[in-house]
This record gives structure tokens, C-alpha cells and sequence, in this order.
């Protein structure tokens, strides 16, 4: 197979599954080479994510290491048939790997949570929204590219229609206005109705409540095919972090739980949209 110039998110997160099958194995990659039939360098290849692996290797390399995890294993062996060349593919080199990193996580996602303060979560945004998002950007962004990420946005949007997904929003992030009083009243019109819907759930931190330092933490948390492949997704200055060691993923668990407990029911958090909206 021809070794990859850069791997896609999924593809490196198979290459870390099977790294860390390995090492819960306790074999060098030279007895795991040993083991396969093939060279050191190729094993290397795979757990770096430059050479792909078929099923039934991945099947032998599990049984090698000794796996029992039967759910993990099969849902492995999906992520080595998977040949998707997604949409996001046609904003390669358009915009940078994260946001197409992004976009292939949420395709494959079972469920999506999001915890934001300070803006509306993406895919809760209106258009003129995110444009107004991505145009007060420092430095400025030429607008071709404002147009760019606006159209891959509103495209991720469409995506995840039909994903299970819950977020909480601080009040702070329903009250600054991005753009101007119109835009925020779309906005949140938008929001209201988009949490009318089954899979969606929408959850507010108001100014006034209690007891909620301890729970602060803007994240999102994608599911997996099985909870040992979920992924927290983070933002940072220069650009998104994937987060999905064991341990990492189960302290974002606690977290969401804390801010999800700290907020206010869905009926009760559509409420406070609604008067918010009233207000402006």
C-alpha cells in the first residue's frame, strides 16, 4: 500500500488504537512485526498512521495482543474497510486539516455534546452568524476564505441533522451580540426551533446560578462507535486539539455531567431563550 502524506483523523486514531493494543500486550514492535510475517518498519508505518492495514490483519494483530474486547475489535475492523473520501475533501487545502479533521469525526459520530460560553455552538448557528464569527477573526481573514469556512460550516450543519446531540450554552454566549440586534434575534429564533427537534437537546447556564466554577470547561464531546473510541474536541490558539486517551476521555465525561447538572432542564432553558429573545 502507498505510505500517506497525511493521514485523516480516523486514520490516525486506528494507527493509536492499535499502538496501544500493542503496548497493553507489552510487545516491541519488532516481536509484533515478528508475529505478522512482515518488518519492523512496516508496524512503525501503521501505528503512525502513513500505511493502512486490512481486516484481517488488524484481526491477527488483535488476537496476537491478546484482545478480548470483542465490541472494540469489531468496530476496529469497520474503521479498516472504511474508504470514505467525505465532502470535507473538497476544502483540502482550502482550509486547515483540523476543520476537515472535524468534519469526518461528526460524520462518523453516534452522538454529539457541546459545552460552549462565550458563542453559539456550530452547529446551532445561523449563517449570518457564523459569518460575523469568522470575519471579526485577528488577524483578519481574507474573505474569500470568511466565504470558505461560512459554506463548510453551514455544510457540517447539514451533516449531523440526524445525530443525537446536546449542548449547553452560558447565557454569556446568547447575549453577546456577534453582529447586530437583527442578526441575535435570528440567531436565537434559530436556536429555539432547531431544539424543538427529538434528537436535539439544548440546555442553559444562567448569569444567577450557583455552584458552577468547578464545572467550566468549553469542549466537544463526540461518541464513538463504542465509548473506548470517543474523542473530546477542544479549541486552542493555535488551532483544535483531539483529545481521546482513556483516562482524559473519562474525566470530559464527569465534566459534561457537572455542567449538564448545573444547568437548567430543556423546557425551562427554551423558556429563558424565549424571554431572552423578548428582551433584545
Amino acid at each position: 500500500m502507498a505510505k500517506r502524506v497525511e493521514p485523516t483523523a480516523r486514520q490516525m486514531r486506528l494507527a493509536v488504537e492499535l499502538r496501544r493494543l500493542r503496548d497493553a500486550a507489552g510487545l516491541t514492535s519488532r516481536e509484533a512485526a515478528a508475529l505478522l510475517g512482515v518488518s519492523a518498519p512496516q508496524i512503525s508505518q501503521i501505528e503512525s498512521g502513513l500505511a493502512g492495514v486490512s481486516e484481517k490483519r488488524l484481526r491477527r494483530l488483535a488476537a496476537n495482543y491478546s484482545c478480548s474486547d470483542d465490541e472494540l475489535i469489531e468496530a476496529l475492523a469497520a474503521m479498516t474497510k472504511d474508504r470514505t473520501r467525505g465532502w470535507w475533501e473538497e476544502y483540502r487545502e482550502l482550509l486547515p486539516t483540523p476543520f476537515l479533521d472535524l468534519a469526518e469525526l461528526e460524520h462518523h459520530a453516534t452522538f454529539l455534546k457541546e459545552v460552549q460560553f462565550l458563542f453559539i455552538p456550530g452547529p446551532l448557528q445561523t449563517e449570518g452568524y457564523a459569518r460575523a464569527v469568522f470575519s471579526d477573526r485577528v488577524p483578519d481573514l481574507p474573505a474569500e476564505e470568511v466565504e470558505v469556512r461560512v459554506r463548510h460550516r453551514m455544510q457540517r450543519k447539514a451533516t449531523i441533522a440526524a445525530t443525537p446531540y446536546e449542548a449547553v450554552i452560558h447565557e454569556a454566549a446568547l447575549r453577546i451580540m456577534v453582529s447586530d440586534r437583527t442578526a441575535s434575534r435570528t440567531q436565537l429564533a434559530h436556536v429555539l426551533e432547531t431544539s424543538e427537534a427529538e434528537h436535539v437537546t439544548v440546555r442553559v447556564i444562567p448569569f444567577h446560578l450557583e455552584g458552577f466554577a468547578s464545572a467550566a470547561g468549553t469542549m466537544t464531546y463526540v461518541g464513538g462507535a463504542v465509548p473506548k473510541l470517543d474523542t473530546v474536541v477542544r479549541d486552542g490558539p493555535h488551532g483544535a486539539a483531539f483529545i481521546d486517551s482513556e483516562a482524559q476521555l473519562g474525566a470530559f465525561r464527569t465534566l459534561f455531567h457537572k455542567v449538564e447538572d448545573a444547568s437548567l432542564d430543556p423546557e425551562r432553558s427554551r423558556d429563558f431563550i424565549h424571554r431572552l429573545a423578548k428582551e433584545l
